[in-house]
């Protein structure tokens, strides 16, 4: 039950944290791309294990394209040979038909290599997305705020991507291997001293090829990473206009996005670069071995190669042997470099703790408990409340206050969003935060409310810690209202009771009537109806997560953006029957006129905390002024 209440008190998704490529000319690839192969060799190595028979019947299928490859250069080298230029048709014609025989075996291991290639594909999928499902599991377990729906793209288009990648790269590499077995058997058989001629400008040419493999594969990432930090900023940008509008954040928010845009160009030039030479590198694989062989004829011939094995040596190369190594060189290239990264990306290390939504890297808004008090930033002095319009406990006294952050930092990646910050909120306080998209209001909350844990300080609720304090104590103390309110398939009854099974009739009606929903509910089918989540509105959810809020016996009410979905109307009651319940109520302002409405204002800017009454903070704070001018459509009242 603790788990679903995180669930129902939480529903924020966070992307996957990205680290921006370098904006000064080219990127440089992250460091975790810097040894994938490294990284997945173990795993590689547990799972071809665990697939040794799979592994057998392909091999054994393939045997008979070793067998295609050898009938075919062999068979023309002794139809030359021994047939046609010996005077002798027949037996030329007849070791041609041996070589055609090669072509039935090969095609009659058709089936046999697929029926092998299955054994491995589909487990690996399989085990994907297995790993896929429980990282995202232990993710939402652990912090509920970090689960993200990022999931949805891993089991859907990565974990296909890598199946069909990691097909297309086991068909090529067993075709060239057998191939090369085949072809490399038949030289032999022919003339030993050919295979020098052979294998040696083929190893530069294969050399060449594998030292580009790894750049592509680091830079293959760093272009995908420079795309999705650019694509991520786009979003949070055009999500927070009206706040990069009223802080005149505008011409910073472009720098970010050029430079961004500027690290995706940088990084997809180079990938370029690095794909123009591995077609050097393949265009050498395929042509220094014909060329060696050529060249060295007639040292060969007067040697005592003959024509037919200098004919059959040809045939391995242009017909079996290059063909094939050209389509896994084009395979791992192209294809084997996304395998690579996406590979390293679902069965690497979990990924750290992401920001939420937000600008610059910093989370968005979200829900956060307080009230007035007392509220310091390292960066400025303690700046202390007026006394709220309703007498409160003093926080020296007997009853210790709603909350007390003491010295605490948080910060995302290095960065702090929170530095050396003290609050004391007071019982029975009425509290409106207010400030741009991303400044950390949501990571406020999400400290208080115990979800994410300070870098340093304390923060306490009542009096007790909540740093490692069990979710349902948690649930006792505080109830938190997000954006987007989580609703169950259940009873209207179930959901609204859900923070207090026990409620009597009386006390659900006593909220109905707070809250004005009686209409609603007789229209959703009365209190024993049966909630078809999907089949409600979004702001029919809200009222109901509201009222599940007001029926908690939690003496901490903390709102985040709830109203966001209601009618002026609406919102002004809800927060009102909040309000008069007994305990503290924090609401994240959507409307300027939740931020009239509340005892004080606390107005995050990421460097001076303002905190004040509504005309307090329109003499005191310009970032309030601009605010409150948005709020009207550019006139402050």
């Amino acid at each position: 039950m603790s788990t679903l209440h995180e669930r129902a008190t939480s529903s924020r998704t966070t992307p996957p944290r990205r680290k921006p490529p370098r904006t000064k000319g080219c990127p440089e690839p992250s460091a975790t791309a810097e040894r994938p192969l490294r990284r997945l060799r173990r795993p590689g190595r547990r799972f071809l294990r665990r697939h040794r028979r799979s592994l057998a019947v392909l091999a054994g299928w393939s045997l008979l394209e070793s067998g295609q490859t050898f009938l075919g250069g062999y068979g023309a080298a002794r139809a030359l040979d021994d047939g046609f230029l010996a005077g002798r048709p027949v037996a030329g014609l007849l070791w041609l038909a041996a070589s055609a025989t090669g072509i039935v075996l090969g095609g009659c291991a058709v089936r046999g290599v697929f029926t092998g290639l299955a054994g491995l594909v589909e487990p690996l999928r399989d085990g994907l997305v297995r790993r896929t499902v429980q990282r995202a599991l232990d993710d939402a377990l652990t912090d509920p705020a970090r689960a993200d729906i990022s999931s949805v793209s891993r089991l859907t288009g990565q974990t296909e991507a890598v199946r069909d990648g990691f097909a297309g790269v086991v068909l090529t590499l067993r075709s060239f291997v057998f191939t090369a077995v085949g072809a490399l058997l038949g030289l032999g058989a022919l003339a030993p001293v050919l295979l020098p001629f052979v294998l040696l400008p083929l190893a530069l040419g294969i050399g060449l090829f594998l030292l580009t493999l790894l750049p592509m594969a680091r830079w293959q990432r760093a272009f995908l990473d420079a795309d999705e930090a650019l694509a991520a900023a786009a979003g949070r940008a055009c999500e927070g206009l009206r706040d990069i509008t009223a802080c005149g954040a505008g011409p910073r928010a472009t720098r970010e996005l050029d430079a961004l845009v500027t690290a995706e160009a940088s990084a997809s030039r180079a990938l370029a670069r690095w794909s123009a030479a591995r077609t050097g590198a393949l265009g050498a694989a395929a042509h220094l071995p014909v060329l060696s062989l050529l060249a060295g004829a007639p040292w060969l011939l007067r040697n005592g190669v003959t024509a037919g094995a200098l004919l059959g040596a040809l045939t391995y190369l242009t017909q079996s042997l290059l063909p094939a190594l050209n389509t896994l060189m084009t395979a791992l290239g192209a294809a084997g470099t996304r395998l690579l990264v996406i590979l390293d990306r679902l069965v690497g290390p979990a990924a750290s703790p992401a920001p939420r939504p937000g600008t610059g890297g910093v989370p968005a808004d979200g829900p956060v408990p307080m009230t007035t008090g007392t509220v310091r930033n390292s960066h400025t002095p303690a700046l202390r409340a007026p006394a709220p319009s309703t007498p409160a406990p003093d926080a020296t006294g007997p009853c210790p206050p709603a909350v007390e952050l003491r010295s605490v930092t948080f910060g995302y990646g290095g960065r702090p969003v929170l530095n050396q910050l003290d609050l004391t909120v007071r019982r029975g306080d009425h509290l409106a935060v207010v400030g741009p998209s991303g400044i950390g209001k949501s990571t406020l909350t999400a400290l208080i409310a115990g979800m994410v844990t300070p870098g340093t300080g304390d923060v306490l609720v009542a009096g007790d810690t909540v740093m490692g304090c069990p979710a349902r104590e948690l649930t006792d103390r505080r109830a938190l209202v997000p954006q987007e309110a989580y609703i169950f398939s259940g009873s209207v009854r179930e959901n609204i009771c859900y923070l207090r099974p026990d409620a009597t009739d009386e006390e659900l009606g006593s909220t109905l009537d707070a809250l004005d929903l009686h209409r609603m509910v007789d229209g959703l089918g009365g209190p024993s109806a049966t909630v078809d989540p999907h089949r409600l509105s979004l702001g029919e959810r809200q009222l109901l997560a509201l009222a599940r809020a007001h029926l908690s016996p939690a003496p901490l009410l903390l709102l985040d953006e709830a109203t966001c979905h209601l009618s002026p109307r609406e919102e002004g009651r809800a927060e009102a029957a909040l309000a008069a319940r007994p305990g503290t109520l924090i609401v994240v302002a959507h409307r300027l006129s939740s931020a009239r409405r509340a005892d004080r204002v606390l107005v995050l800017d990421g460097t001076r905390p303002a905190l004040g009454t509504h005309d307090e903070l329109l003499t005191r704070s310009p970032l309030y002024r601009d605010l409150v001018g948005v709020w009207h459509g550019g006139t402050a009242h």
